[in-house]
């Protein structure tokens, strides 16, 4: 059968068409739910993810009438996508995600109905100053999460983390379900810090090019102990009076901001993190590694840390996308 998969995040939107378990094509384009959000329309949701999958098909030489099933996953399932569908809550096995698909007729995006896969949300009611923190969810990486469960058969409690621009922090418990995720500003602030402010002539060009394990540890210890926006305009001193080149400071200022998440993991009552706990990291190169460097150098964490590979975490939504589909009974 082909399958085609729609991940639409914030600003992008990747489909991919699948046979039998393998990638036959995909195309990605700059639209995402922020359209709608400054619009107050989805004409261009709508019209990208209709010319992304019209890419996707010419790429493979497949037609239309040729595709079995259409899934969607990702903030297109929020209320300023194509089908709002309110979260799971947590705890959240791929069966509860299955059991909550949903289908809809876009006749405008496809001809044929498309079934979108929901959410995932922490299990805090009646939110409030006095428990809001407690409270996260994620629309996109419940199904990044479960490729990777199958992928590499976890069955013991792992937090897999998936760095971006909101890095996200997801909890598997035992029973591969999962029980919790936490989410910070991480990408964003590295973004805004190296570009936006006083700190963007101390950084050149911006991001580290490659891990620096000295200054990444010794950003993240700054941040530990005299916060964030001290360890950030530190880099900025180490410019004007010492030695340190671009790549250095821009290490630092990577470990500061790093090692702020990394207290999240400590001390946030919206995940379940014990110091043995597995941790699988995914993201780009330098991201994974700068992860793992850390988690490594604190005393806290003892699980083991798998860092993957390209490959290892390629196609992830559409793969889980796939896996929960599955489940449902939708591939027969």
């Amino acid at each position: 059968m082909n399958i085609l998969t729609i991940d639409t995040g914030t600003t992008n939107t990747r489909v991919t068409l699948w046979r039998d378990g393998e990638v036959l094509a995909n195309a990605a384009r700059q639209v995402g739910v922020r359209d709608t959000a400054i619009t107050g329309s989805t004409a261009k949701l709508k019209e990208g993810v209709r010319e992304t999958i019209a890419e996707t098909l010419e790429t493979a030489n497949v037609q239309r009438k040729d595709v079995g099933l259409v899934l969607a996953s990702g903030m297109i399932t929020s209320n300023v996508g194509l089908c709002e569908i309110p979260h799971v809550p947590a705890p959240a096995g791929i069966d509860d995600l299955a059991k909550a698909m949903r289908e809809s007729l876009i006749a405008d995006v496809w001809h044929a109905p498309i079934w979108f896969v929901p959410g995932v949300r922490n299990a805090v009611d009646h939110i409030g100053l006095h428990n809001c923190e407690a409270m996260d969810m994620m629309r996109g990486e419940e199904t990044e999460s479960f490729a990777l469960v199958e992928r590499l058969g976890l069955a013991e409690p792992t937090v897999i983390v998936l760095p971006g621009s909101h890095s996200k922090f997801v909890s598997i418990d035992a029973k591969q379900r999962i029980d919790g995720c936490v989410t910070t500003l991480a990408g964003e602030l590295l973004h805004v810090i190296s570009h936006d402010t006083i700190l963007a002539g101390s950084l050149k060009d911006g991001f580290a090019k490659r891990i620096d394990p000295e200054m990444l540890l010794a950003g993240a210890e700054s941040s530990k102990k005299i916060g964030l926006g001290r360890a950030c305009f530190s880099v900025r001193i180490l410019d004007q009076f010492a030695v340190y080149d671009a790549n250095a400071r821009a290490n630092f200022l990577l470990g500061a901001v790093l090692g702020s998440d990394l207290l999240t993991l400590k001390n946030s009552s919206a995940i379940r993190m014990s110091p043995g706990t597995r941790f699988v990291v995914s993201g780009k190169p330098i991201l994974r590694e700068a992860i793992a460097r850390l988690v490594e150098g604190d005393d806290f964490f003892s699980g083991t840390v798998t860092v993957l590979g390209d490959d290892e975490q390629r196609d992830l939504a559409g793969s889980g996308a796939i896996a929960v589909a599955r489940q449902r009974g939708l591939l027969g």
